[in-house]
């Protein structure tokens, strides 16, 4: 697996780097038997330290998870403990899903836009009504099961995910609805 491992604006010694591809490939390889490459962010605000860890699966899915603490090895062990818990939540999920899936999950490009909030307009009225583009980038879009696109957005903390369905070769969305429940939708 391989590793990239940084740190916002504060120094990231070897003895972490060990320390951290130590823990998280005896964590990731339990679950997860071909794993890609693994993220790992450390970074500070005020006195306490946060760590995220995004682990990419050789399957196309996505694992991550987020840890905060007083101490930086503290923080990256509670962001190891949250990793551990959900491959182990899904661990089921993965091999039933993955079991006769020959090649990794297929991925479409697509735009994605981050558009302006007026809010920074006060009480002013727009002068029209086209939204404010505000950046612009290039996504990727899975080709997924439904059930496996439930389980990427739930391993992944999102609170929705885009997916191409593979059995219908249709867009769909499936989200985390305010009642705690999942929704989904099928064009």
């Amino acid at each position: 697996m391989r590793y990239q491992i940084s740190g916002k604006q504060i120094d990231i010694g070897e003895a972490l780097q060990t320390h951290v591809k130590d823990e998280l490939g005896a964590v990731v390889s339990k679950y997860a038997e071909r794993p890609t490459d693994a993220q790992i962010t450390f970074s500070r605000n005020a006195g306490e330290f946060a760590c995220e860890a995004v682990v990419h699966l050789s399957t196309g899915l996505t694992a991550q998870a987020k840890g905060k603490a007083h101490e930086i090895y503290a923080a990256f062990d509670a962001c190891a403990e949250k990793m551990d818990k959900q491959l182990r939540r899904y661990k089921r999920r993965l091999k039933d899903h993955h079991k006769d899936r020959v090649e990794p999950v297929e991925l479409f490009g697509a735009s994605s836009y981050i558009l302006s909030s007026d809010a920074d307009a006060g009480s002013e009225e727009p002068d029209s009504l086209q939204p404010i583009i505000v950046a612009e980038m290039e996504t990727k879009i899975p080709s997924l099961s439904v059930g496996e696109a439930v389980m990427q957005m739930e391993l992944a903390g999102a609170p929705v995910l885009v997916f191409r369905n593979e059995g219908k070769k249709t867009v769909n969305v499936v989200y985390r609805r305010e009642d705690g429940n999942i929704g989904w939708i099928d064009p």
